[in-house]
């Protein structure tokens, strides 16, 4: 779901002081205060620049002096000519923070909350708002997520509607939206059932996305345990999800595990990270009807890696040339270009520069990708080559503890 760049509120990012007192009296206030303040940034900076939000997962206690995080939500300001991570905020207190998404009208911010990540208990989905000037959250509410292990947020286009993916329990719920951007409590909810082949991995279903199609009219639900995508029409003004009477849904090979997917920019075809086997599956996706029809599956690992790995995620070049698979254990990026007919050609396998890359991100502008990597405790920013699509490492990587989640804000 592609969110629209903003202008910059000319009010923010003007000033109506006169230019001789600021020169002479604001500005060498101003400096000291830059030079003692933890975060080189102004407001006015942070309004006209893009922001990105990393959830952590982390270690130690919320809320410590020391830095260290057990469940918070750090905030950057990005600097798009460079590519540079400046530190701005750390939200605490929200709980452990997996998988976040932002309203398409850039006010609000949705985040798994969890005291114990995957326990017996029923998890949460916490609304915040974001302050237009600082970026700074405030929480709203939280509502259940009505799962264990809430490990994907998805919003659809019209903001009416939070669905999630709980993957210990195997299931998919719809939130509604209040217009304050806060939540009620969920009105669709399914239990997904079956298993698959894998003895440890796929005794049961595992939800672990859902994804709403370009139209606004369909969900797509990826669940590992049960090696399917399972298609539900949407209903967003009233939060509800209900089986698709034409295909249920998809099937891929038996120890695939469908982790998560991602329509291409023409909204014809969906691409499928399969997590157990370290491949990525290409579907046509008919519009009118939500049907999915394999295509091809390709790996995303060397031929000649003989260790552990599994796959986590998946994006794609607004352009739709080039599409990037994330690799935990390996510890790289598989880089493929798109032809034509929308089938994959590896280009290159790189380096992810940390441990277990967990999540990827690509700008609006197709210039950058962003990589979370969980156990290397650092956020990576690539240069993206717009000819051969291969990744170029630029500054250094942000320090993240435990980083699960990366979500972009337009300013």
């Amino acid at each position: 779901m592609m969110i629209p760049e903003q202008n910059c509120v000319p009010s923010r990012c003007q000033n109506s002081i006169p230019l001789g007192y600021m020169r002479r009296f604001l500005l060498p206030i101003f400096s000291l205060f830059l030079m003692n303040s933890p975060f080189n940034t102004s407001a006015s900076d942070v309004a006209c620049e893009p922001v990105v939000f990393v959830s952590a997962f982390g270690s130690g206690d919320d809320g410590a002096d020391d830095g260290a995080d057990d469940g918070a939500i750090h905030s950057f300001r990005f600097e798009t000519q460079s590519g540079t991570l400046e530190p701005l905020h750390r939200t605490t207190g929200t709980g452990l923070p997996f998988f976040m998404v932002i309203s398409p009208n850039q006010r609000f911010l949705y985040a798994s909350d969890a005291e114990q990540f995957g326990g017996d208990k029923d998890e949460f989905i916490a609304a915040y708002a974001i302050a237009d000037d600082t970026a700074e959250l405030t929480r709203l509410n939280r509502q259940s997520s009505r799962g264990s292990a809430s490990c994907y947020l998805e919003i659809d286009a019209t903001g009416k509607s939070v669905l999630v993916a709980n993957y210990a329990t195997g299931s998919v719920a719809a939130l509604p939206v209040h217009e304050d951007g806060s939540l009620e409590a969920a009105t669709a909810f399914i239990q997904h059932e079956g298993s698959s082949v894998d003895p440890q991995r796929q005794t049961g279903p595992f939800a672990h996305c859902i994804v709403t199609s370009p139209d606004n009219r369909f969900a797509l639900a990826a669940d590992l345990g049960i090696d399917q995508v399972l298609i539900y029409r949407l209903d967003a003004a009233a939060s509800q999800l209900v089986k698709s009477d034409v295909q249920p849904f998809a099937s891929l090979p038996p120890g695939s595990g469908p982790r998560h997917l991602i329509f291409d920019p023409s909204g014809q075809r969906v691409y499928v990270v399969n997590e157990l086997t370290s491949t990525v599956a290409l579907f046509a996706y008919t519009a009118d009807t939500g049907r999915l029809t394999l295509q091809q599956t390709i790996p995303t690992l060397p031929e000649n890696f003989s260790g552990a790995s599994k796959c986590a995620d998946l994006k794609i070049t607004p352009d739709g040339q080039f599409l990037y698979a994330s690799n935990r254990g390996h510890d790289s990026i598989a880089i493929y270009r798109i032809d034509a007919d929308g089938r994959l050609s590896l280009v290159g396998i790189e380096p992810s520069l940390g441990g277990s890359p967990q999540n990827l991100l690509i700008t609006p502008d197709g210039r950058w990708l962003l990589c979370a990597n969980m156990t290397g405790s650092n956020v990576v920013v690539f240069q993206i080559d717009s000819k051969s699509g291969k990744l170029i490492a630029k500054g250094n990587p942000a320090s993240v503890p435990t980083p699960t989640c990366i979500s972009w804000l337009p300013r």
